[in-house]
């Protein structure tokens, strides 16, 4: 399995980086992308490293916000074939709050809900023996304070609409976008899949204040972190300070930048 960053908040290569996700996935199986991206940013980096998104199988998007979905348009003009995986709920409005005041702003295009490559799922769903997507009930352990900017129609967002992604091949995979659920209880909610690598952000800085959450939110997460055996990229908005305290704690974490390739 090979995973490369196509869009990524950071960028030491040719590659440009732009806040959002994209990874670009291939398995035996599949040709994959986990999250486009906000913008034109994916097609731009994937044709600089000659990955032909036309070929893509299989797309997920990972909840329903800009930064990782807003390209789906673009994708969807150039790729005729992929079905494109996303949990109905995440084409319901998404708003961010910004000093007291609530824009409609992190949304995906609703008209693109019905596209016959779309996929409309209502939680936990089976792709193949390869692929399976779960959703995250429990997100009671260690909040961040960087999802209570992030609103739903109904008052602060609890991300029924986020989706992970479990790959299983020689070993076993555990995608994640921002994480919103919480990275403990995403990990506990994947342990009967028994993930050995897990990769994705963990939404622990406040985009508009830049701020990171408590120390002592660190301090929990990374010990509950200690207890897997386990190898973890993170990336996009978990924050360089969440980073370097968590890695710190687990030497079995690495950064992941845009253009960056994981073999497995």
């Amino acid at each position: 399995m090979k995973i490369t960053a196509l869009v990524e908040n950071t960028s030491h290569c040719e590659l440009a980086a732009v806040h959002g996700l994209s990874l670009y996935v291939e398995t035996a199986r599949h040709k994959l992308l986990f999250d486009l991206g906000p913008d034109k940013t994916l097609l731009e980096n994937a044709q600089k490293r000659g990955i032909g998104l036309e070929q893509v199988d299989t797309v997920i998007i990972s909840h329903g916000h800009s930064d990782h979905g807003g390209a789906l348009a673009a994708f969807l003009e150039v790729n005729h074939k992929a079905k494109v995986y996303v949990q109905r709920s995440a084409f319901e409005k998404h708003f961010s709050k910004s000093l007291g005041v609530i824009k409609v702003s992190i949304g995906l295009d609703k008209e693109l809900m019905n596209h016959p490559q779309v996929v409309l799922l209502d939680g936990e769903y089976r792709i193949d023996e390869e692929l399976l997507l779960f959703t995250v009930a429990d997100t009671s352990q260690f909040h961040s304070a960087a999802n209570d900017t992030l609103y739903d129609r109904q008052g602060p967002d609890q991300f029924g609409h986020e989706q992970d992604l479990m790959i299983f091949e020689e070993k076993n995979v555990l995608l994640m976008g921002c994480g919103h659920c919480g990275i403990v209880n995403i990990l506990e909610r994947a342990k009967p899949y028994r993930p050995q690598v897990c990769i994705g952000g963990y939404h622990l800085r406040v985009p508009v204040t830049k701020k990171t959450v408590p120390e002592e939110i660190l301090a929990g997460i990374a010990g509950e972190m200690q207890r897997y055996d386990m190898d973890f990229f993170t990336c996009h908005c978990t924050g360089e300070e969440a980073f370097q305290f968590l890695r710190e704690r687990l030497p079995r974490m690495k950064y992941l930048s845009c253009g960056e390739t994981i073999d497995l």
